[in-house]
């Protein structure tokens, strides 16, 4: 390793810390006592205080599952819990927790006896979760529908005392909780911080010093507001938005199975980021991605929106049982469709009926049969080959179509020539011309992008399958529905259709569709979501921290005719959004995790966002928006182990080399390293949430990654041409260029003396300053001395590398 290296790292680890797990356990306890302590004393709440514990410890073997329920006690419908039961005993006896079995069982000391059973695995309830049982029975042991469940009504806003509290419906429900806790909120943040965390937020990319200088010079009352309106006007919204769809519909470049063989969908990912920008609305968005090709008169874009229907992985697997991976499909839809509108775990029904919720085996396939319809194969034999997924929709361009029918009128009129045998030319000469001809219109049909399209033929038959098992007809046959207990579809006529599912997956009647979006919503903008649990609204899921404010947001989103700029708006425009995110004393004693929001939340950028990051600060991104997926650098081999066909990675040339990362090919066995490195999914299923790790293999990209290396390099040239001609001057520049604020003394020095000993290593080894010089595809600067490009290479590899640049604060 050279000294170079030792130096940037020695610099990196001095700087930013690796998570303490010691810490984490520390914040975990201290956010149980804080739970334990906001219960004490006031009324039990079932859906806030009790059904989180009945799902966790009970609902497994008393819970909805009639198949796994013990002793014929059901505690998860409260006319069967407070019924008597073959032993002649009572589990629950509203207004005397005395009397109660249940209350004796969770007392007792016999580990034969006591519950939950020692050998479940479920921690025996605290004396303080215990003591909330007794409290609950004896108000009466009152039962509530699930909260996610229950339907959408405006709360009203809270009283608060702070006279000069903002009336924004946000601000009042967070404040009334902070008063109850005797906390005040955070100040507003300055303003560089500010412009930083909208850009981030609304772009997935910082802003320029420009923008910065611009956005604190501005003292209009209404700056703030403006730059919201410009962040939310920018194409690049649409890509930071898209990024998280994504992420739910589970798109990639890839099949998944076996070969994970590429295949053209990204026309489909430039619908989405296009339908952002232009603030379709929700409803339709959802209208046209299960049923743009029922559509009357379907449009193009509607038809490839409709695409979300084959984004599923698929098969080309020799030895494949096409019945199996049939089934296989509609299993995968089912979850996904649930997973991205419903914001539930309905695949936990593929089996037997849920645990945890209300939902039976025969919701599951019901849900299924809505895309019975959709014309597809379970093998597709010779895709491998061909790469033809079944039924194709032609991606023609204006050029391509006007050279096509072009070559089509020649071909005609040299066969015509042929046929009546003109006079004045050789017969010879127009076969060899209708030969190129036809050669020339053949290639070029081989060369229009061709994607995967959504087809609707005969329903084929969809039954119950015992126990998930494929080769086990005997289930009922089923019709599409929704879960019987949320609605039933009003259908005037025939049989129910994808569009039918659309339009109640929106409606006013569905509680959950609004409810989740608004809480994934909330999570770009805070870190965490109102309900933390992104993925499963369910009983299973977390109580939310605001439900009010929950609901407040999810009936706006409804009444606002489903605008999702008008939510992050409101969102973005609020204080708490603007608070301050810095720690204080009191609030990690009684908040650790800030689900309190008497502040902001700092959290680690996503994988594309570091990268773009990384890109946009030193001026290499390329800003053009959709197009086909593009390959950044990538370690030699690594598709070494892709079969059917055998794959050489081929990194791409130009300006495709520095595209953003939402535009780079995902093959979902084999992610990116850098993606990967930093949490990216393979999108193999529905993912609300990516988890956030802080590895030194993270560190290691950013330093060693070509595409940063490289970055580190141009960025040094700008620093020597556009930063001044002192190193005090220079290193102000690229502080405030890579974070937007500038360097504090300390690191100002430190930056400094590292560029001193890095100057004085190259000056003595000059070829290693021009290997440094030529890292990456971008042309090297030959006005910058080698050395002195070098030196400042090493320092914008540290500013890379700081916590505070690729954290949003």
């Amino acid at each position: 390793m050279s000294r170079t290296v030792y130096a940037v790292l020695f610099l990196l680890l001095t700087c930013c810390g690796i998570a303490c797990p010691v810490h984490a356990v520390e914040q975990a306890g201290a956010a149980q006592r804080e739970v334990e302590r906001s219960t004490a004393g006031r009324a039990v709440v079932f859906n806030r205080d009790i059904r989180p514990l009945l799902s966790d410890r009970c609902y497994p073997c008393h819970g909805p599952a009639a198949a796994h329920r013990e002793a014929g006690l059901r505690l998860d419908q409260r006319d069967a819990a407070v019924s008597e039961l073959d032993s002649g005993e009572v589990a629950i006896m509203p207004g005397n927790a005395q009397q109660s079995a249940l209350m004796t069982r969770l007392l007792e000391q016999d580990d034969q006896l006591r519950m939950p059973p020692a050998d479940s695995g479920k921690k025996r309830l605290t004396p303080d979760q215990v003591d909330r049982f007794r409290r609950w029975i004896n108000q009466g042991a009152s039962y509530q529908q699930h909260w996610s469940f229950m339907p959408l009504v405006r709360p009203a806003l809270p009283a608060v005392n702070n006279l000069h509290a903002s009336d924004q419906p946000i601000d009042r429900f967070v404040l009334a909780r902070l008063e109850q806790q005797g906390l005040t909120p955070a100040p507003e943040a300055d303003r560089v911080t500010l412009i930083r965390r909208l850009s981030l937020d609304l772009t997935g990319l910082p802003p320029t010093q420009r923008e910065v200088r611009a956005f604190v010079e501005d003292s209009r009352p209404d700056a703030y507001s403006r730059l919201v309106e410009r962040l939310l006007s920018s194409p690049h919204y649409g890509e930071r938005m898209a990024q998280f769809w994504l992420d739910l519909v589970r798109y990639a470049d890839t099949v998944g199975f076996h070969g994970d063989q590429t295949t053209t969908y990204w026309p489909y990912r430039d619908y989405v980021i296009e339908a952002f920008n232009a603030n379709l609305p929700f409803d339709r968005f959802t209208r046209e991605q299960l049923a743009g090709d029922l559509l009357p008169g379907a449009s193009r874009q509607q038809k490839i929106a409709a695409t979300y229907n084959r984004l599923g992985m698929m098969t080309a697997e020799g030895g494949a049982q096409p019945k199996e991976y049939l089934a296989i499909y509609a299993a995968d839809r089912i979850r996904n469709l649930s997973g991205t509108w419903l914001g539930v775990t309905l695949g936990c029904a593929q089996c037997h009926d849920h645990k945890f919720d209300p939902f039976t085996t025969r919701d599951f396939y019901s849900m299924g049969a809505f895309f019975a319809d959709i014309k597809e194969l379970g093998f597709y034999g010779s895709a491998h080959n061909d790469g033809i997924w079944g039924e194709v929709m032609w991606l023609t361009t204006p050029a391509e179509q006007e050279r096509l029918d072009q070559l089509t009128e020649q071909i005609v009129s040299l066969k015509k020539t042929l046929a009546t045998g003109s006079p004045g030319r050789a017969v010879a000469q127009v076969e060899k011309e209708l030969k190129a001809r036809a050669a020339e219109k053949v290639a070029l049909e081989k060369a229009i992008a061709k994607m995967p399209k959504t087809v609707a033929v005969e329903p084929r038959t969809m039954r119950v399958l015992p126990r998930g098992n494929w080769m086990d007809d005997s289930g009922p046959v089923v019709q599409p529905a929704v879960p019987e207990f949320l609605a039933r579809l009003d259908v005037h006529e025939g049989r129910a259709t994808r569009l039918d599912l659309a339009r109640w997956l929106t409606s006013a009647d569905n509680p959950l569709t609004s409810r989740t979006l608004v809480n994934r919503l909330w999570k770009l903008y805070f870190g965490n979501g109102i309900c933390r649990s992104l993925n499963d609204l369910g009983a299973q899921g977390k109580w939310p921290s605001h439900p009010e404010l929950l609901d407040t947001l999810a009936v706006e989103l409804i009444e606002s005719g489903w605008d999702i700029k008008h939510i992050v708006r409101t969102i973005v425009l609020s204080k708490t959004y603007r608070q301050s995110s810095q720690p204080r004393p009191e609030l990690a004693k009684i908040d650790p995790e800030n689900r309190l929001l008497a502040r902001q939340s700092w959290f680690r950028l996503e994988a594309e966002q570091v990268r773009d990051g990384a890109l946009a600060v030193s001026g290499l991104l390329v800003t053009t928006l959709g197009g086909p997926s593009v390959k950044p650098y990538q370690p030699a081999g690594y598709y070494a182990q892709l079969n059917f066909p055998m794959r050489t990675y081929q990194a791409d040339r130009g300006e495709k080399q520095y595209r953003r990362g939402l535009y780079t090919h995902w093959q979902r066995t084999f992610l990116h390293p850098m993606l990967k490195a930093f949490d990216a999914t393979s999108r193999e299923e529905c993912t609300a949430e990516r988890p956030r790790s802080n590895t030194p293999l993270q560190a290691l990209t950013l330093l060693n990654d070509p595409s940063f290396v490289e970055a580190a390099r141009v960025l040094a040239e700008r620093i020597v041409r556009e930063g001044g001609t002192d190193k005090t001057a220079r290193i102000d520049w690229a502080y405030r260029q890579v974070v937007s604020s500038p360097p504090k003394p300390e690191i100002s020095k430190l930056l400094a003396d590292l560029h001193t000993r890095h100057r004085a290593y190259y000056d003595g080894h000059l070829e290693a300053a021009k290997q440094v010089a030529q890292a990456g595809d971008w042309p090297a600067s030959e006005e910058i001395d080698p050395a002195e490009l070098a030196a400042w290479s090493s320092v914008a590899r540290v500013l890379l590398n700081m916590h505070e640049t690729i954290t949003r604060y």
